[in-house]
């Protein structure tokens, strides 16, 4: 025996990883509504933290740069509602037309599902009829999960203000906790996923804003041009929902053609809707993701998807948005932990990187000449 300790196996160090990955996710999923809330603030602190500090530079007191910078966030976001309500609400004032086009298309459909698949329309009607009482049935259930959605969300948006002025107060004693939880050895390397952190939230979620404006105003100048109804309300909508990472945009296309659906008889505008949005995808895939979105954040596309899908069952739509900036603040962290780097090395997309080591191994292996 030489004293020395032998390294841990291979799958000792992958069990331990795995549970702690098991008991985190747990607490995301238990704990979401609470800790969403407090994710979101912190991103909207960090990303006030620029103006707060320029106030603060000009002479301005702390706390008040602080009730300023969270007062013009508040402003932006209520401006975007209002926006979206005023829109929302001359697509309600065309409803009895919506409801005549929409109609015509269930006739429509009808009659093709009684000549092609030779069900009549009364058992169709019966189907829809048993269908609706059903629903009917579940009101109730219905009615209080989407009052307790409402009161939640009221809940968070009276919370989210609060949440974002403490941690601007107290991020000082947060950023020196953090680093006083590690020992004076690695203290350079939590300093450095702190500020790598700090700008990946800032860089990804403006370039996010600066995405969805150019999105929205791409779909609103093709669906004019395909003479497309409430061609703004679409364009906003389906920028939006591209904020979802992937899945987004694909939502966005159903939700869109069947809007169009309903207030046009022409099949050609549900195609161009189609057309428009996919052409708007191509060029922000190839071109506005990468250069503007992507910059800081270097996660390849299969662990983004992943982590999408993961991030909605644990979290839902809040877990969707926030799981790009999140597995890229995993992979600075595992940049710069000792036996975690080819965890980041997988999580990333330089593909060089992989072919460089791949290489050297490969130079390892060869038998030295005598």
């Amino acid at each position: 025996m030489n004293g020395m300790q032998s390294p841990l196996p291979f799958y000792h160090k992958l069990a331990a990883n795995l549970l702690i990955i098991a008991i985190l996710s747990t607490i995301l999923f238990l704990g979401r509504d609470i800790l969403m809330p407090i994710c979101f603030a912190a991103v909207l602190a960090i990303l006030l933290l620029p103006i707060n500090n320029w106030m603060v530079k000009k002479g301005m007191p702390q706390v008040v740069s602080m009730l300023i910078s969270i007062f013009l966030a508040l402003v932006f976001i209520t401006a975007v509602f209002y926006f979206l309500s005023k829109q929302i609400g001359g697509f309600l004032e065309d409803l009895p037309t919506i409801k005549k086009n929409l109609n015509a298309h269930l006739q429509t459909a009808q009659q093709w599902i009684r000549e092609n698949l030779n069900i009549t329309k009364k058992q169709q009607n019966e189907a829809v009829t048993n269908a609706t009482n059903d629903i009917k049935h579940s009101g109730a259930g219905m009615v209080g999960s989407t009052f307790l959605s409402a009161a939640q969300a009221i809940v968070v948006l009276v919370l989210l203000p609060i949440y974002t002025f403490l941690m601007l107060y107290y991020r000082v004693l947060i950023k020196q906790f953090l680093l006083d939880v590690f020992t004076e050895k690695h203290r350079a390397k939590v300093e450095d996923v702190l500020r790598e952190s700090r700008s990946i939230i800032q860089s990804y979620m403006l370039g996010l804003v600066l995405e969805m404006g150019i999105v929205a105003i791409f779909n609103a100048i093709g669906f004019f041009i395909a003479g497309i109804e409430y061609a703004i309300f679409l364009a906003v909508l389906a920028a939006i929902l591209n904020l979802i990472p992937y899945v987004g945009m694909l939502i966005a296309t159903i939700i869109c053609m069947v809007i169009t659906l309903t207030t046009s008889n022409n099949i050609s505008s549900v195609l161009s809707v189609a057309v428009v949005l996919t052409i708007v995808q191509f060029i922000d895939n190839n071109i506005l993701m990468p250069y503007v979105v992507s910059s800081k954040v270097r996660i390849n596309a299969l662990v983004s998807i992943v982590g999408v899908l993961i991030g909605g069952a644990l979290a839902g739509v809040s877990g969707m948005f926030l799981s790009i900036p999140g597995i890229a603040i995993l992979k600075a962290v595992f940049d710069r932990v000792d036996g975690l780097q080819p965890w980041g090395m997988l999580l990333g997309d330089d593909q060089s990187l992989a072919r460089i080591k791949k290489k050297r191994l490969a130079r390892s292996r060869k038998p030295k000449a005598a």
